[in-house]
């Protein structure tokens, strides 16, 4: 038997996951059997949704499925073929055209997955080795990724505490000036805290470094009608490069990067993830501009939204429970321990009649010692479900006693 079927064996067999299985904590591949809303169904039961990033509740909207329906009619359900070659469709170029002036920039580019945009980018414009990377501490795994697969000497870059802009300084002081890129997520996915790109900029300004955004939880979320954390800053000028995703507001999957059309002509021409890969079907892009045509006009879901996530955290903070001073559609329930997040986690989801279903983290997504349960909020919740969640979660937390 070769090598790589035995370790495969060997961890099937006694593996983390088969452990967790056999003492029934295992907390992943859990079954939801309706549309991704508010409430959805799971083991037979109704389940509250609090584990989504359906942040503007546009996968059910009634105008985002009908106009997905009749452009799968017209075009089909698939392109078969990278942008390169044959898999550009017109719906990719005028999303293309939609997304950068939505954002604020000259450009964009769509890929097939928020991954793919970001390691496509990131690994296409650090091509050089004479090239710098200065990568906040908590930035996302395919941010990471994206930075080895980069073709540049992997010395070159230095990782700042997260969003201390002193230690982001330092790091630039050690950087050839105009040689170096600042990464950093606008929102970061397991807190819901918000970069302090006011001042990074500044920074970014003082050392002629180029800045890239992922603000994969930010857009739909942050600034004038969801235009992201830059916008919520006022500082989109001043920023090289806006990454983003269709997994998460606009209710699909894909992604894409927004820049000048230099940056984007070099990323069409340069990313290996974005030439090998076929394009994004053109339901995808529908969804997107359908959801786009929405929130242009009408800016009431985001404000909803954000509401429920400031109603739940004002809710868990007054029950004792400790949360972060999140702006942003992620209330993290901080717990400090695997075994008792594992627990809190069960707990919930197999409360009856109703359950709620969270996301478990652990290292490595959030650093040992902090363990939670990251919770998110959706435009279509109102105030009665909120209040319903925040009794079963409290409940809950006091019988295991998390509070």
């Amino acid at each position: 038997m070769s090598k790589f079927r035995k370790k495969c064996n060997r961890y099937y067999k006694f593996g983390a996951p088969t452990m967790a299985k056999k003492v029934g904590v295992y907390p992943y591949f859990m079954h939801i059997n309706s549309e991704q809303n508010p409430v959805v169904e799971m083991d037979g039961k109704p389940t509250i949704m609090l584990g989504s990033n359906n942040y503007l509740g546009m996968t059910s909207h009634p105008r985002v499925k009908e106009k997905a329906i009749e452009t799968i009619n017209e075009f089909g359900v698939g392109t078969t073929g990278s942008r390169l070659l044959n898999g550009t469709m017109e719906l990719h170029v005028e999303l293309e055209q939609r997304l950068a002036n939505f954002l604020g920039m000259e450009d964009c580019v769509v890929f097939s997955t928020g991954l793919l945009a970001n390691f496509g980018s990131i690994s296409a414009l650090l091509s050089e080795e004479d090239e710098w990377v200065i990568s906040d501490q908590y930035n996302h795994a395919s941010i990471i990724d994206g930075i080895r697969l980069g073709r540049f000497n992997q010395e070159n870059k230095y990782i700042f505490k997260h969003n201390d802009m002193d230690d982001l300084e330092k790091g630039l002081r050690s950087v050839p000036k105009g040689k170096g890129m600042i990464i950093t997520d606008g929102v970061f996915s397991m807190e819901g805290d918000i970069a302090p790109l006011g001042h990074l900029v500044d920074l970014a300004e003082d050392y002629d470094a180029f800045v890239y955004i992922d603000d994969a939880h930010g857009v739909g979320v942050l600034g004038s009608h969801g235009r992201g954390t830059s916008d919520y800053f006022g500082v989109t000028d001043k920023i090289d490069l806006i990454m983003g995703t269709f997994s998460k507001s606009f209710a699909s999957v894909g992604g894409y990067i927004a820049a000048s059309k230099e940056v984007c002509n070099w990323i069409r021409h340069k990313s290996r993830p974005f030439i090998f890969t076929a394009s994004p079907p053109p339901s995808t892009c529908a969804t997107v501009l359908a959801i786009l045509d929405i929130i242009e006009k009408d800016d009431s879901y985001q404000r909803n939204l954000l509401d429920m996530a400031l109603k739940m955290k004002t809710g868990l903070s007054d029950a004792g429970f400790e949360v972060t001073d999140s702006h942003t559609a992620i209330i993290p329930l901080i717990i400090g321990s695997e075994k008792k997040m594992l627990k809190f986690f069960h707990e919930l989801y197999k409360h009856e009649p109703k359950g709620v279903f969270t996301n478990p983290v652990r290292f490595p997504a959030t650093p040992k010692g902090r363990e939670l349960l990251r919770t998110s909020y959706m435009a279509s919740m109102n105030a009665d479900l909120i209040d319903e969640a925040l009794e079963i979660i409290t409940k809950v937390g006091k019988k295991i006693k998390v509070i």
